[in-house]
C-alpha cells in the first residue's frame, strides 16, 4: 500500500531501463509492478516528448512496448474519461506523474458479449496520483478512469499493461450492455501514429 512518500524520480528513459530488468515472473503477479511504482515516479518534464491532448478525447500515446508489456501515457483534459472495460485478462499498472485521477472499478456479474449484454455493479473508486499509483486488480479488472471536473486540471497517467494487447470490451452499466472495440495510439514513440 502506498505511504504517501514521495517516491525516487526516475527520467522517463531511466524509468523504461528499470522496466526493462524485470523477469517475466513479475508481470505475472501485480505486487512487484506495483512496488516498482510506489518508490519510482517519472520526472514529468521528461514526458514532453509523448504527450499529445485532445481537447474531444483522452490521447493513448505509445513510450515502449516490449513481448512482456507496453508503457503508454494516457493525456487527460479536464473532464474526461475513459469507458468502462477490461484489459483482455492483462495485468495493468497505473500512476498519474501529472494531475490526479480517479479510478472507478466494478464487479463484472454476468456478461454475454455475443449478444452485447452485461450486467455490473460498483465496487470503489480510488485517486491515483504521484503518490498513490494502483494496480487493476486481476480478479475484478472491469474499471473506468476519470478527470473529474471538480479536479480542475489536466492529467497525465502512465499505465503499464501486459502482455501488450490490442482490443478490450467496453460496458455501459446504465443500459448493461457490452462490445469489443479495437484500441489505438495517438503517437507511437513521439510521433504521430
Amino acid at each position: 500500500m502506498a505511504t504517501g512518500v514521495v517516491p525516487k524520480q526516475l527520467s522517463i528513459q531511466g524509468f523504461i531501463s528499470e522496466l526493462h530488468k524485470f523477469p517475466e515472473q513479475a508481470f505475472v503477479r501485480t505486487g512487484e509492478i506495483l512496488a516498482f511504482l510506489e518508490r519510482t515516479s517519472v520526472a514529468p518534464e521528461t514526458l514532453s516528448p509523448y504527450l499529445n491532448w485532445d481537447r474531444q478525447h483522452y490521447t493513448r500515446n505509445l513510450i515502449d512496448k516490449t513481448p512482456l508489456y507496453e508503457l503508454i501515457a494516457i493525456c487527460w483534459e479536464v473532464g474526461q474519461a475513459s469507458s468502462v472495460h477490461n484489459h483482455r485478462d492483462q495485468n495493468c499498472w497505473m500512476s498519474a506523474p501529472i494531475g490526479r485521477l480517479q479510478v472507478e472499478n466494478f464487479h463484472l456479474v454476468s456478461q454475454d458479449v455475443d449478444h452485447g449484454r452485461s450486467q455490473l455493479t460498483p465496487t470503489d473508486t480510488v485517486e491515483m496520483n504521484s503518490t498513490h499509483p494502483c494496480a487493476v486488480n486481476p480478479a475484478d479488472p472491469v474499471h473506468r478512469v476519470v478527470n473529474p471536473n471538480n479536479f480542475g486540471e489536466r492529467a497525465v497517467s502512465l499505465h503499464i499493461y501486459s502482455r501488450p494487447f490490442d482490443s478490450c470490451v467496453v460496458y455501459s452499466p446504465e443500459q448493461g450492455t457490452c462490445g469489443v472495440i479495437k484500441l489505438h495510439y495517438t503517437t507511437m514513440f513521439g510521433k504521430p501514429a
